[in-house]
């Protein structure tokens, strides 16, 4: 691997360095943080263009085991968790507009959800107990600790299946599929931990059981943070803080629900005369090979050889020629979402020609 795309890794780290010279000047330099991402990024990916290069097999093993990958994505960790006690800092002790307030939010969520759930998806998928709690730890400074259940249990399992709440349909809006996957996953999480804990011969209501621990650390780590806040401030109680707290969560996994509507939208698998689907296979994710956009974001636009093999690290992730390909990369892809004529006379000749190579 180049130098460049080694250090091309770093580049998510601009996003929390934005954030604090915004909060520092106030007013509508918050913007700073969406125009980078949703307009100076896909600029930078139309300018440097794609990287479909995939590495040797010869070096797989040396890169896949190169500690230099995995401490950028640990190191994220504790800057997300410093990153929100810090806002919540900034909101407790120095005195902002509702304008500031929001638009606060609204940056503090692209960076915990755009960046931060990306990084908490590839540790959640790493065998080793330390990055797993990194994984959690970020989940929770989002509110969105069900995720690692669901995501690692469930949608790999399920996805491009109707069983699967994380995968959009053919013609679904985004606002459609929005409470079906927030909602969804939530149930299907709960419904994989009662399955897990009936073949232990426990019930559901135990504190083996995962999701009531992801609960109770997630109020715990918020009812934590408004004590802190209010007492520190002198101001007595400040629901303010779990307004900002909650309102950046949102907007962390919102972020993440639209990535997931784009990633497997209208895709399916096959099933075959027992009504068992085929294995998961590169051309059920839409993918793109934009430098810039894989290098904010973990090379996660490299989806199907993630799903085809979820232990590889992101540093390792391969091209597929036969997998269906985005117009763009996941940065304008979102804004396009959020438009469902646009989205849809975009995409839907796309995924027709994808039904017809592959007999759906």
């Amino acid at each position: 691997m180049t130098l460049t795309k080694r250090l091309s890794f770093l580049l998510c780290y601009i996003l929390p360095v934005l954030t604090v010279w915004a909060e520092t000047v106030g007013g509508i330099s918050y913007l700073v943080v969406p125009i980078t991402v949703f307009i100076v990024l896909p600029v930078l990916d139309f300018l440097i263009g794609k990287d479909e290069s995939n590495p040797s097999k010869k070096y797989f093993l040396e890169l896949q085991n190169d500690s230099y990958f995995r401490y950028l994505t640990e190191i994220w960790a504790y800057v997300q968790l410093i990153f929100v006690i810090w806002s919540v800092y900034r909101i407790s002790f120095f005195p902002h507009t509702t304008t500031e307030f929001f638009l606060f939010a609204l940056a503090v969520g692209i960076v915990t959800g755009g960046v931060g759930i990306t990084v908490g998806h590839e540790l959640g998928h790493k065998n080793t107990r330390y990055e797993q709690f990194l994984s959690k730890l970020i989940y929770m400074t989002v509110c969105y600790m069900h995720f690692y259940i669901e995501h690692n249990r469930g949608h790999h399992t399920n996805v491009s299946t109707p069983g699967d709440p994380a995968t959009s349909r053919k013609n679904q809006s985004f606002y459609q599929f929005y409470p079906q996957t927030v909602f969804g996953a939530f149930q299907s999480a709960w419904e994989l931990e009662k399955k897990r804990l009936s073949k232990l011969g426990l019930g559901v209501i135990h504190f083996r059981n995962e999701m009531i621990w992801y609960m109770v650390i997630t109020l715990l780590f918020l009812t934590t943070m408004v004590v802190w806040g209010s007492i520190g401030s002198g101001e007595g109680f400040r629901i303010e803080i779990l307004g900002f707290l909650l309102l950046q969560s949102f907007v962390a996994f919102s972020l993440l629900e639209l990535t997931n509507y784009i990633e497997h939208y209208g895709l399916k698998r096959n099933q075959n005369t027992e009504g068992k689907f085929e294995k998961v296979l590169p051309i059920h994710s839409w993918n793109q090979n934009y430098f810039v956009s894989n290098a904010l974001l973990f090379q996660l636009q490299r989806h199907s050889d993630h799903h085809a093999n979820a232990g590889r690290r992101y540093q390792t992730l391969r091209h597929f020629d036969n997998a269906p390909q985005l117009p763009y990369g996941y940065e304008v892809m979102i804004l396009i979402a959020l438009v469902p004529p646009l989205w849809f006379s975009m995409m839907n000749p796309i995924l027709e020609s994808w039904e017809k190579k592959n007999s759906i």
